[in-house]
């Protein structure tokens, strides 16, 4: 009798486990389209600000670094020679 018991409390344990697992990925679903929204929201606002101020956006714009150091190398650039 109690192994039975012990089963059909797993059983429900795995049951609302399952269930609040389907919620979190949905939730996450809405806040990860929520998110590009934002991003393509933001960048088209920037790009409107853009045009109508270009000073402002060029002031804006990501500064190269100086000479002696190098940020990023990009993976492309590193070719093996043979």
């Amino acid at each position: 009798m109690v192994p039975w018991v012990i089963a059909a409390g797993a059983l429900l344990l795995a049951a609302a486990a399952w269930a609040r697992a389907g919620r979190v990925a949905r939730k996450l679903e809405t806040m990860t389209q929520s998110y590009w929204e934002l991003r393509y929201d933001f960048t088209r606002l920037r790009s409107q600000v853009a045009r109508l101020d270009p000073e402002t956006a060029a002031q804006e714009a990501p500064q190269e670094p100086p000479p002696g150091q190098v940020a990023f190398v990009p993976l492309a650039s590193i070719k093996k020679k043979g």
